[in-house]
């Protein structure tokens, strides 16, 4: 049976959520972003594309490019209650979806032609969530993943795009190499110092000539380039590992408000673990300093997810790292080696009081929010915290503008 693959992406998403929940932004350029020059633009509309704004800009350039945009700070909670309303829509639909972001979303209508039809399907759906939704939404239908979501980019702004089979490498020919999956701004300008400016140039490249100069992701992105992909459609996504990091709006070198934060983000971090049942066994922190030179250094620990185990990893790898001649301007925590299960009590080191006062707190969080019950030395720390379970299976929200 011949594989029909759907991919469906929601335009702008942060702006049209602004905009249908205020009417008066319809037409203007806006940024969705942080607010301050330190900020980056999470989302942009198509008004400020042509002033050369787009998404991962810092927001003091894109003022300056447009001067004249909405800045909005956006919020995540509001864009997740949005991007679970299509979800609904597309579970009601589909047999099979997978939720790649959260405003991009994969279908496999495999069979589907026999009954009905495919793109027929993949319209009336697609009515149907701009109708119920209220947001407008672009997608790509073809045989496989790549193919359907370059389609897409091509049929924005909300519109649609079928590559029929057998038309797949045609349909990639005359596009820019920036527009394979995977290709990021060092790929590209690689290929670009090579001469290579079309897909079809690297249609008729050897494989193994791209495998030299790229290494072992040469070959995945001359597949890609000729339109062969055979990843499945996921409907499950599996969390390796879970993080935090905050910029600061001024460089510091208060070591006592670094703490207070590494503690406040890890504290947090062990309460998502315990939540989603889940253990970790490699720890790493990260700090960024003034000059934009970025270090890490990570821990393998035994499988824990409980506070008083993971805080002084944390504080020590802190320490090791720090370097009290420079400004820092980011740091973060991240857990990863991650496991289902829960905290082994340790039989000389653990009492029954804090394991209860553990259940006390997580209940408490549960039911009244992340930050309802913190440490006192992590009471200085803004924005820590999340808006629903990271392992329930749907890709974070990326907001690029949390900030201390």
């Amino acid at each position: 049976m011949q594989k029909t693959i759907l991919h469906l992406d929601l335009d702008t998403f942060f702006v049209s959520v602004e905009r249908k929940l205020d009417s008066r932004l319809y037409r203007k350029p806006i940024l969705v972003g942080g607010l301050s020059d330190r900020g980056v633009v999470a989302a942009c509309s198509y008004e400020t594309r042509g002033y050369g704004v787009h998404s991962g800009m810092p927001m003091k350039m894109a003022r300056e490019l447009c001067p004249e945009a909405v800045v909005i700070r956006g919020n995540a909670g509001t864009y997740s209650k949005h991007s679970d309303e299509v979800t609904e829509i597309i579970k009601e639909q589909v047999p099979l979806f997978e939720k790649s972001s959260i405003d991009e979303f994969y279908a496999d209508l495999s069979g589907m032609d026999r009954f009905f039809g495919c793109y027929r399907y993949a319209s009336e759906l697609r009515q149907r969530i701009i109708r119920e939704a209220g947001l407008p939404i672009s997608f790509g239908l073809s045989v496989n993943k790549v193919v359907s979501k370059v389609a897409t980019g091509e049929a924005k702004p909300n519109s649609q795009l079928k590559i029929d089979f057998g038309y797949e490498k045609e349909f990639l020919a005359p596009l820019s190499i920036k527009k394979i999956p995977m290709v990021g701004d060092k790929t590209y300008q690689t290929l670009r110092n090579l001469g290579l400016r079309q897909i079809r140039t690297l249609q008729e490249m050897p494989i193994d000539l791209l495998q030299r100069v790229l290494g072992a992701n040469g070959a995945l992105i001359w597949k890609r380039a000729n339109g062969i992909d055979n990843s499945p459609v996921v409907p499950f996504c599996e969390r390796k590992s879970i993080s935090t990091e905050r910029t600061f709006d001024r460089d510091t070198i208060d070591v006592h408000r670094l703490k207070g934060i590494l503690i406040a983000m890890t504290e947090n971090l062990a309460f998502q673990l315990r939540r989603g049942g889940k253990l970790t066994a490699c720890v790493t922190v990260k700090i960024r300093y003034s000059d934009f030179n970025t270090y890490s250094k990570q821990l393998r620990i035994p499988y824990t997810s409980a506070d008083h185990k993971l805080i002084p990893q944390v504080l020590e790898l802190f320490k090791k790292l720090y370097d009290r001649r420079l400004l820092v301007r980011l740091i973060g925590v991240r857990f990863s080696h991650l496991v289902p299960g829960n905290y082994q009590i340790n039989l000389f080191e653990d009492t029954e009081e804090a394991l209860n006062l553990y259940a006390a707190m997580d209940r408490i969080r549960e039911r009244y929010g992340d930050k309802s019950v913190i440490r006192a030395s992590g009471m200085g720390a803004r924005t820590i915290g999340r808006m629903q379970n990271p392992f329930n299976g749907q890709p974070p929200t990326v907001l690029a503008h949390r900030k201390q």
